[in-house]
């Protein structure tokens, strides 16, 4: 009986090892991911200097003129602010700017015209309630650019790093539990 006991316990030992060597593993490839991924984004942005914005004026474009011929396109809010001291085009994230220059909020929802352009006119009516609000500007000199959100923020940085440490930390628990359990159950035989 003895012998058997002993054995389910080398299984059992066995396997929380492996797991807890899975997760450091895992979390490790985590890190790398993230590490080359991530963490260039969020030294690359230069959106790092908070402001206040005051609302100068909205207009929703939903065409465009191309060639002398009015052509339909999605609608989108285009914003400008005052923000430390000069006029500047306000921009929903980093991505908004990268997508379409012409637009400062692009609805998520592109395939039906009509609950775009009602998303577009709840935005327009929230910049209305709300003239004052904080946003993200750089400290470049020329920059006539502001940021509403930071996708690439220190929050973001720290939420993506959440779970990998989690889960090192889980990993590493296990294995020295485990190694804790086999000197015990060794000094508890030599008595």
């Amino acid at each position: 009986m003895g012998k058997k006991l002993v054995m389910a316990q080398r299984r059992g030992e066995t396997r929380a090892l492996c797991l807890g060597v899975a997760m450091v593993v895992g979390a490790v490839i985590t890190y790398y991911i993230l590490g080359t991924t991530v963490l260039p984004l969020y030294q690359k942005s230069v959106w790092t200097q908070e402001s206040t914005c005051h609302l100068i004026e909205t207009n929703i474009r939903d065409q465009e003129e191309l060639e002398g011929k009015r052509v339909p396109q999605y609608p989108c809010l285009w914003v400008n602010v005052s923000s430390v001291g000069r006029w500047a085009v306000l921009y929903h994230t980093e991505d908004t700017r990268d997508q379409n220059h012409q637009c400062s909020y692009i609805p998520s929802s592109l395939d039906n015209y009509q609950v775009a352009r009602a998303d577009v006119e709840k935005v327009r009516a929230r910049f209305h309630e709300n003239q004052d609000f904080f946003c993200f500007s750089t400290t470049r000199e020329n920059e006539t650019s502001v940021l509403y959100r930071r996708l690439y923020g220190p929050q973001s940085l720290l939420f993506s790093l959440f779970w990998p440490t989690f889960l090192l930390t889980g990993g590493l628990l296990i294995i020295v539990m485990v190694k804790i359990n086999q000197s015990l159950s060794i000094l508890a035989a030599q008595r």
